[in-house]
């Protein structure tokens, strides 16, 4: 018998739902030029209508300082002593569990009602690819039988339709069953997996004091983390569903006690949570309900035996639902070792893919002539940008970082920078400055690459080229966000060279204008043989027509929208 949905087991009280950082301090460096203004891009002006080029250094360091790491400084923290040991592995098989629900799905009835041909089609309009039983998708929200204190988040949030990730993989949630999700980034996954978890939250006993959490989310960057959080304490404040987001950069202390007072929801990245796990912070005997997102990313950043020592901590007829933008071996082998007949759902292709509302363009330059184009091209984007419009500048170097962002606070743009070597508390104040259009512009490690979804990027300008195809593809995936469209930059010098031929692949695939050049060096330096049907930068196929190009390899956007 199904568990009764519509009336939560909760009710809110505004004094109770999460806990707040609890240190709002933030030194200077780093922060934006206070010039009392919005981050916009009309200030600064010279008398020509002009901004000042940039200073063409930035070799001998920077002003900004590189605060260390919030740490801790002694063997205590919340009520527990610091008694690090390994964890043990657990034998399940002599335990007793306690049982509990997972299944909370009831099909609405025009899902029911709909024929094998239409769900078909459905998931064909939708790119959706299923293997295994799964239940046919919903196509808007009042299908999914969500109780009513989600429905009503979701309505205050302004969302229309479910994403196709949603459509799908709401009902396969709901059911009980593990899933693997295939999507990239935007897609919408978070919502896909929070609001099912909330839901099974709230047919769960409540936890008590030294009880672990109930919901599991791992993720493989902190900014990540807290924007899982976010969502997760926006549908579940009303039923007072607690939660806390726990990775390392962050003083221990506070994140012990909130594990101690009792969360049902903990969004971790897989480093500190092992340590707390070992620490004796707490403890993973109360979780049903295990996401990993991003497990690709946390793979290619060497968190597979965190992971394995985490998921072997967790009672093995838990609920699993594993995200990823790909599906390596690595990705395979690891559900295939912890997953119980999982359904797999893909969204789009199965090889990682650029968004095609994201007008890709390639500046075949020298080294030394970026910080100049960098400089042309910000004054190009503030003649011709919308108000509100946001920039991601990826560069390669912490000092890098620093270097660029006093440049362009120098000559006046709002600029803010992150990077490794940053406090959680100057990361906590960067993003929302880039958030609220405080400071329009962000420079940036790939740190921020993945995970970071903050709305009104309109530009990515990739000022170093990343090594592979994917970092690529993941940066420039912060704009054009929910159908939205966006543009990219990227400056792609001789030492980037040999990417030529996966660069044409990427750009091929996502029906973008290749430059000729472009062609010509993936032909010399990746064996690149194949004839392109896209031109770029300069050159459209169908009728051989040259236009002038931005620097040696792409336009101007301005150049761009008056060519096309």
């Amino acid at each position: 018998m199904k568990s009764e949905l519509s009336v939560p087991r909760r009710s809110y009280n505004n004094n109770s739902s999460n806990w707040q950082p609890r240190n709002n301090g933030y030194n200077k460096s780093g922060s934006r030029f206070d010039n009392n203004q919005s981050g916009g891009f009309k200030n600064n002006y010279n008398k020509d209508g002009q901004r000042p080029a940039f200073k063409t250094s930035y070799n001998n360091g920077s002003s900004y300082g590189n605060s260390n790491v919030g740490g801790y400084n002694n063997k205590s923290y919340g009520n527990y002593q610091d008694n690090q040991q390994s964890l043990k592995q657990v034998e399940w098989g002599t335990k007793t569990l306690r049982p509990f629900t997972k299944d909370f799905y009831v099909p609405h009835p025009a899902i029911v009602s709909r024929s094998e041909y239409e769900v078909n089609q459905y998931r064909m309009s939708k790119q959706i690819v299923v293997e295994g039983d799964a239940p046919n998708p919903i196509q808007n929200f009042d299908e999914a039988n969500f109780p009513d204190y989600v429905m009503q988040e979701i309505m205050k949030q302004g969302y229309e339709v479910p994403t196709p990730i949603q459509a799908q993989g709401w009902p396969i949630a709901m059911s009980g069953r593990d899933m693997v999700g295939i999507a990239q980034t935007g897609s919408g996954k978070t919502l896909a997996y929070t609001l099912p978890a909330t839901v099974h939250i709230n047919n769960q006993p409540e936890i008590s004091h030294g009880e672990g959490p109930i919901v599991l989310i791992l993720a493989p960057t902190r900014e990540l983390a807290q924007q899982i959080q976010k969502v997760a304490v926006d549908f579940g404040s009303s039923t007072q569903i607690r939660s806390t987001c726990v990775f390392g950069g962050a003083p221990k202390g506070p994140q012990a006690r909130d594990l101690q007072r009792g969360v049902e929801i903990c969004i971790a990245t897989p480093g500190r949570l092992i340590d707390f796990l070992e620490r004796g912070a707490t403890n993973l005997e109360r979780c049903t309900y295990l996401v990993l997102d991003e497990a690709d990313r946390m793979l290619d950043m060497g968190f597979e035996p965190q992971i394995r020592k985490i998921m072997s901590q967790i009672r093995p007829d838990r609920q699993t639902l594993m995200w990823s933008a790909t599906w390596p071996k690595e990705v395979k082998k690891l559900a295939a070792d912890f997953m119980d007949n999982p359904i797999h759902i893909n969204v789009g292709s199965m090889s990682l893919s650029a968004n095609h509302n994201i007008l890709q363009i390639i500046d075949i330059c020298q080294e030394h002539e970026k910080e100049m184009k960098l400089s042309n091209l910000l004054q190009e984007i503030g003649n011709s940008a919308e108000p509100g419009s946001k920039i991601i500048i990826f560069v390669e170097t912490k000092k890098k970082v620093e270097g660029i962002t006093k440049n362009i606070r120098s000559v006046g743009w709002p600029a803010v920078c992150m990077h490794g070597d940053k406090s959680q508390n100057e990361r906590d104040y960067v993003l929302k400055e880039f958030r609220t259009g405080r400071s329009s512009i962000l420079v940036a490690t790939d740190v921020a690459a993945r995970g970071l979804d903050v709305e009104g990027i309109k530009y990515v300008v990739n000022y170093d080229y990343p090594h592979t195809s994917e970092d690529y593809i993941h940066r420039i995936g912060r704009t054009a966000r929910s159908d939205t469209t966006g543009t990219s930059y990227a400056f792609f010098t001789p030492s980037n060279f040999k990417q030529a031929k996966d660069l044409v692949s990427v750009l091929q695939e996502a029906k973008q204008i290749v430059n000729p050049k472009l062609s010509e060096i993936a032909q010399k330096f990746g064996g690149f043989g194949g004839k392109s049907r896209w031109g770029y930068g300069g050159y459209k196929a169908q009728n051989q027509k040259q236009f002038p190009r931005f620097g040696a390899g792409g336009f101007t956007p301005s150049q761009y929208n008056q060519a096309y």
